[in-house]
C-alpha cells in the first residue's frame, strides 16, 4: 500500500479537486449524482466533469493510516470521545458557527478545537485520524495512575446511581478521596468532560432505570427515530435465495445461493449486496457493506448496465438482527472505526426488521418468476422441477439481481414511500423547495483499505519461519526485522501483530506494519502450494485427521489431503450436487478475492525502525463461520 492515504473526494461547493491532472473548483455541485461543473483556477473557464474521475487535491499524511486496530484501549476511547463530541455537528446538514460555539461551551472545549476534530473527520470519514502519533513518553498519563483510578471508581460509584448527583458534588468528593490520599486532585473540568463523555444510554440507565434509557435510547416500534434522510439508518440482512443456480462448467444444477442485502430506511433503495454460496458470515457481510459504501460505476460497467445506481457513503447508523457476524469483532471495530452506531433488534421482535425483511419478501416474489425458482414453500412449487428449470449460474444470476434492483424496483412506485425509491433517495440527497437535501457524500476512494478494515483478523507473533495461521507459514523480507520481537509494554511476552485474511483465498495475509503504519501482502513460504478458502483448509485438515489421527497436522499434511479430495473430485464419474457446488465456490472465491484485493507484494526495500517500542495490540479471536449451506444439503 501506499505511504499515503486516498482521502475521500467531498462533493461540496467550493471544493478543490484534481481533474485529469489539473487543479479545479467545485462551481455547482452534482443534480444527477454523475457529474459537476467544475472552474479552472488559471483561465476560470467552467466544464462538466463526471464524478468517478475526479480526486482529492492532496493526499494525507502517512500518520494518518494507524489502524485503530492495533492501538491500545485507552487510545480507541479517547479518539471515541473526540468523535462523540462532533457527532451532533455531522448529523447537522446545516450547522452554523452558533451552534458549534453552543456545543463547544456545552462540552467545555473552545470553539477551535471542535473545527479542527471536524474537519479532520470530515477529511478522512474515520475516527483513527484521531489517533496521536505514538510518542517515546507514550504511557505517561495527564493524570497519576492513582488520581485516574479514583477519578474512574467515583464517577462509577457515586454519579452513575439513582441519587443522581450532580458533577460539582461528584468533583468535590473526587478531592476529598485525593486529599485523603495525599494526591493533587484533578481539575473540575477534567471529570465534567469524563461525565460528559459517558454513554447516554448507560447513564440514563444507571440514574433512570432501565424503562427511561429503553424510552429515550433503544429502538422503538414504528418508523426507526433518526430515519429522516440518506443514510442515516440502514439496514442489513440474510436470506437464502428461492432459486437454484448451474455451475458454469457443466451446467448442472448446485444448489441455492445466500443473498446478504443492505438497504436504506429512508427511501428504501439498495445501497449493495452480495451473492454467493458461502454461508452468511464475517466475508458475506463485509463485502455488502463495502459494495454499499462504495460508489457503484465499476460493478455497473462489469454488469453492463447503463441505470444508474447513485448511492454510496457511510451511513450514520446500521440495524441488524441478532446473528454471531452481526455481533462479532470485525462488525463492531469497523464501525467503530468508521463512526457508525451498530443497532441489534431486541430478541422476538421481528418487527424491529420489518423494512428489510418486507424487501426481501419483495424481491423473492419477483425470483419466483425466474427459471429454477424453489417458490416459497413445496405447496407452491407442486410439480414444478427445479433442478430441471435452472438455467443461470451464479454470475449470471448476479446481473439478473442488479437490473432487478436498479432497473425495476428501485423505479417502481414504492406503497409506503408514495413515490419511487430513487425519487425519494434524490429528494434526501438534493433537497426540495421546503427541506434542503443532505448533499452529495463524500466518495471513498481507498478501496483496498475500506476491504481491509471489513476483513477477518487475528493477532500472530513473527518467528524466525515468518507466520504461522492456521497451520500455515507465510514469510517474506518485510517481516525480517520483527523476528522474535518482544512486546513493548511487557517484554517476557512476544509481541502480537495485527493480520487479516480473505477467507475465500488463503495464499496470501495482510500484515500490518505498527510502526510504519501500512499493510503488506505476505504469501505462503512455501508458493508451490496452491491457493486454497478457508473451507477447504477446514475440511483438508478434517480428513487428514480421520487418515492419521495420532499424526500431528501440519502443512504438508494438509496440503496432501487436499490434493487427495483434488484428485478424487476430477477423477469422478459423476459429480454430485455438493462436489459441483464447491467447485464453483472455489472458481469464484478465488477469482473474486483477487478482483476484491489486487495482487501486490511486500516491498522489497524492507522498512527502518522509526521508533524504539509500539503500543500492545490486543488478542482478538478469529470469528469462526458455520458452514450453514453445507448443513441444509439434500443431496443424494
Amino acid at each position: 500500500m501506499s505511504k499515503n492515504v486516498l482521502p475521500p473526494v467531498v462533493l461540496d461547493y467550493g471544493t478543490e479537486v484534481f481533474y485529469r491532472g489539473r487543479r479545479y473548483t467545485i462551481q455547482q455541485e452534482s443534480q444527477d449524482f454523475r457529474t459537476v461543473v467544475l472552474r479552472e483556477h488559471e483561465s476560470g473557464r467552467l466544464l462538466q466533469a463526471p464524478i468517478d474521475e475526479l480526486s482529492s487535491v492532496e493526499a494525507l499524511p502517512e500518520a494518518t493510516q494507524s489502524d485503530i486496530h492495533a492501538r491500545d484501549e485507552e487510545q480507541q476511547q479517547d479518539a471515541a470521545r473526540k468523535f462523540e463530541c462532533i457527532k451532533p455537528l455531522l448529523d447537522n446538514s446545516q450547522r452554523s458557527t452558533q451552534y458549534v460555539h453552543l456545543r463547544a461551551e456545552e462540552l467545555g472545549l473552545h470553539f477551535v478545537t471542535l473545527y479542527r476534530w471536524l474537519k479532520l473527520f470530515e477529511t478522512t470519514g474515520k475516527i483513527s485520524v484521531f489517533l496521536r502519533k505514538t510518542r517515546r513518553d507514550k504511557g505517561q498519563a495527564k493524570l497519576a495512575p492513582e488520581v485516574d483510578k479514583i477519578v474512574n471508581d467515583t464517577i462509577e460509584s457515586f454519579y452513575l446511581t439513582p441519587q443522581k448527583r450532580k458533577p460539582s458534588k461528584v468533583i468535590r468528593e473526587i478531592e476529598k478521596l485525593c486529599a485523603k490520599a495525599g494526591l493533587k486532585a484533578p481539575h473540575g473540568n477534567t471529570v465534567r468532560q469524563r461525565i460528559k463523555a459517558l454513554d447516554a444510554f448507560k447513564k440514563t440507565k444507571a440514574r433512570e432505570g432501565s424503562k427511561a434509557a429503553r424510552d429515550g435510547y433503544a429502538p422503538i416500534k414504528g418508523p426507526f427515530p433518526g430515519a429522516d434522510k440518506p443514510l442515516s439508518v440502514v439496514q442489513v440482512d440474510h436470506t437464502l435465495v428461492d432459486i437454484i443456480l448451474v455451475d458454469d462448467i457443466h451446467r448442472l444444477p448446485i444448489g441455492r445461493p445466500w443473498l446478504t442485502l443492505l438497504i436504506d430506511v429512508f427511501s428504501r433503495m439498495v445501497l449493495g449486496f452480495y451473492i454467493s454460496f458461502d454461508p452468511p458470515g464475517n466475508l458475506s457481510l463485509g463485502l455488502c457493506l463495502a459494495q454499499a459504501f462504495l460508489p457503484k460505476e465499476k460493478w455497473l460497467a462489469k454488469q453492463g448496465i447503463e441505470t444508474a445506481w447513485p448511492c454510496w457513503g457511510v451511513p450514520r447508523t446500521i440495524h441488524a438482527d441478532n446473528a454471531k457476524e452481526f455481533r462479532g469483532n470485525m462488525m463492531k471495530m469497523a464501525c467503530k472505526e468508521y463512526g457508525i452506531d451498530l443497532e441489534w433488534r431486541p430478541v422476538a421482535t421481528p418487527h424491529y426488521g420489518a423494512h428489510i425483511e418486507r424487501l426481501l419478501g419483495t424481491l423473492n416474489d419477483e425470483i419466483h418468476s425466474a427459471p429454477g425458482t424453489t417458490f416459497s414453500n413445496p405447496r407452491q412449487r407442486g410439480e414444478y422441477d427445479s433442478d430441471a428449470r435452472a438455467v443461470m449460474s451464479l454470475a449470471e444470476f448476479e446481473k439478473w439481481f442488479t437490473i432487478l434492483c436498479v432497473e425495476i424496483y428501485h423505479q417502481r412506485k414504492h406503497s409506503e414511500l408514495g413515490m419511487p425509491p430513487i425519487a425519494k433517495w434524490q429528494e434526501g440527497v438534493l433537497g426540495t423547495k421546503k427541506e434542503p437535501g443532505i448533499g452529495v457524500p463524500p466518495r471513498i476512494t481507498d478501496e483496498l483499505r475500506l476491504k481491509l478494515d471489513l476483513m477477518p483478523y487475528e493477532t500472530r507473533t513473527v518467528q524466525h519461519y515468518g507466520i504461522i495461521w492456521d497451520h500455515i507459514e507465510y514469510q517474506h523480507d518485510v517481516l525480517r526485522r520483527w523476528i522474535n520481537s518482544t512486546d513493548p509494554d511487557n517484554p517476557k511476552n512476544k509481541r502480537l501483530f495485527l493480520c487479516r485474511r480473505d477467507p475465500r483465498d488463503i495464499s496470501t495475509i495482510w500484515f500490518y506494519d505498527p510502526e510504519v503504519e501500512q499493510y503488506y501482502a505476505i504469501p505462503y513460504r512455501n508458493t508451490s502450494h496452491p491457493a486454497i478458502s478457508i473451507w477447504e483448509l477446514r475440511e483438508a485438515k478434517r480428513r487428514a485427521l480421520e487418515e492419521q489421527p495420532k499424526v500431528t497436522v501440519d502443512e504438508n499434511l494438509i496440503f496432501s489431503a487436499y490434493d487427495k479430495m483434488q484428485s478424487i473430485e476430477q477423477s469422478a464419474q459423476k459429480l454430485t450436487k455438493k462436489m459441483r457446488r464447491n467447485q464453483q465456490r472455489r472458481r469464484l472465491g478465488l477469482s473474486n478475492a483477487r478482483e476484491h484485493l489486487p495482487a501486490s507484494t511486500a516491498p522489497q526495500v524492507i522498512p527502518q525502525s522509526v521508533a524504539p517500542s509500539q503500543p500492545k495490540v490486543s488478542i482478538v479471536p478469529f470469528e469462526e463461520v458455520d458452514d450453514m449451506a453445507d448443513s441444509g444439503d439434500r443431496d443424494g
